[in-house]
């Protein structure tokens, strides 16, 4: 495949540029298809650049080109040949909701048993004591073979990625070489993209299909109903499934309870019974906690060793995020922006405190418009009071998404302005409440129009709770 590059140039000198803007002189461009425009438009911009060679799915005549069928496997397999040296143990993890959660966990214990590690994701790079920030949850191909690379570099081993569904479609995870894949969970989302739910399962159960080998192993949710069907792939495919849950052949969950902040838990952990107390909140969390210490345990190969610093770990950034409890105001921040997050995290906290629940959020704009009625449904049936506001409403009229979500729950009050909608739900919080504040979790910026304005949930809530 690199010889078509190579009868121009050695590819190996020259950087890689999928975007026409960024263009430099002798960089190698490849005209990848978008979702919405194809980088074939641009050619003519990155020969004026003085682009060194023209990658392209057609034919281009008086210029150095190269034509292949498939544009992003093409470069995938050129970015792994150019960045060859990479960590030698890479796990990606998969599914609608907890990939952020299950690659911090992941980070974390390493780190904390002082093996140098890395997650790469929606909160960004974080490698040994730093942190990088990233625009999307699977960065782009070049942008992760690069990394990757100098993750190496710096003698970082260890490395959990987030695999989105839109990366793996676009084949930004093809040409790794991954030591396990994670499966979560699988609900609705990403419909604008995928169009139907096969689909969007489709792309996220290619990990296991086409990018995992039969040296690889499988981690995922006994208990979750595509269990059967992961495990029918990896069968065929001669990779071995390592489950947790109740029926989990890896770690068993015995006993599980509540106790105000923290969880009890009793589990099996290949063949040892351990008893833990876990301060994070939301029995999902658990779930997430049990792929991180099974994909940590590939790498340890110690379950003592895992099972000592539970205790010391932390819920990430927006992820069921306690800001305060102060002054009998109990508020959380989570990234629950789907109608099944929504509707875990009300449940878990109304089964784990006891209290009312009211719930500030929003839908984003041009995106999966099915999922804001359900979402209003979600908050009537499980909020006590509902407070609908802007979240990233983008190019759409904020009032006609809110219209839609408030289809599901009439009984809600809105409040498009977002640190208002905020302000008066604190206000009005009662003692015996907990109010969440749910959609953008980590996010430090909110998108209307064209406009990108910062703007935090925890700094706007710790702003009213003072």
């Amino acid at each position: 495949m690199s010889n078509k590059i190579n009868k121009f140039i050695n590819y190996k000198d020259y950087n890689l540029s999928i975007n026409s803007q960024k263009v430099k002189k002798n960089d190698i461009f490849f005209a990848i298809q978008g979702t919405k425009d194809s980088g074939n438009n641009y050619i003519n911009e990155a020969i004026k650049k003085k682009s060194s060679v023209i990658v392209s799915d057609k034919k281009i005549t008086n210029y150095k080109s190269v034509r292949v069928k498939n544009v992003r496997k093409f470069l995938a397999k050129i970015c792994s040949l150019k960045y060859f040296n990479k960590p030698k143990n890479i796990i990606a993890v998969t599914g609608t909701n907890g990939k952020s959660s299950v690659a911090h966990y992941h980070y974390q214990i390493l780190k904390l048993n002082n093996i140098s590690s890395s997650s790469i994701g929606t909160l960004g790079i974080f490698y040994n004591n730093n942190y990088k920030k990233t625009d999307l949850t699977t960065p782009d191909v070049v942008t992760l073979h690069k990394e990757l690379n100098y993750l190496k570099k710096i003698k970082v081993d260890n490395v959990c990625i987030e695999a989105s569904s839109h990366g793996l479609n676009q084949e930004r995870l093809s040409e790794i070489n991954f030591k396990a894949a994670i499966f979560t969970n699988f609900t609705q989302d990403h419909l604008d993209y995928h169009k139907t739910l096969n689909k969007y399962l489709k792309a996220k159960l290619y990990l296991f299909t086409h990018l995992l080998n039969n040296r690889s192993f499988a981690i995922t949710d006994s208990d979750i109903p595509e269990y059967a069907k992961i495990k029918k792939i990896c069968k065929k495919r001669k990779i071995k499934v390592l489950s947790f849950g109740k029926f989990g052949n890896t770690i068993k969950l015995i006993f599980h309870k509540y106790s105000s902040q923290y969880q009890i838990i009793k589990i099996n952990f290949l063949g040892k019974i351990y008893q833990l107390k876990i301060n994070l909140i939301g029995n999902f969390q658990i779930k997430n906690l049990f792929s991180s210490m099974i994909s940590a345990n590939l790498i340890l190969n110690n379950t003592d060793k895992i099972i000592n610093i539970i205790s010391k770990l932390k819920a990430p950034k927006g992820r069921m995020e306690i800001i305060s409890t102060k002054k009998s105001k109990f508020v959380i921040v989570d990234y629950a922006h789907t109608p099944d997050a929504l509707k875990k995290s009300l449940l878990t906290l109304k089964e784990q405190f006891k209290k009312k629940i009211d719930v500030v959020f929003g839908c984003g704009g041009d995106r999966d418009k099915n999922k804001r009625y359900k979402m209003g449904i979600i908050a009537a049936r499980f909020a006590d009071k509902i407070y609908l506001t802007n979240d990233n409403p983008r190019s759409e009229n904020p009032m006609s998404i809110i219209r839609q979500i408030r289809k599901g729950c009439s009984n809600s009050t809105v409040i498009l302005d977002r640190k208002s909608a905020i302000k008066t739900a604190i206000q009005r919080l009662s003692s015996s409440g907990i109010l969440l504040i749910a959609g953008k979790g980590h996010e430090n910026y909110q998108i209307i129009g064209k406009k990108r304005k910062k703007f935090s949930d925890q700094k706007t809530a710790k702003l009213y709770l003072n």
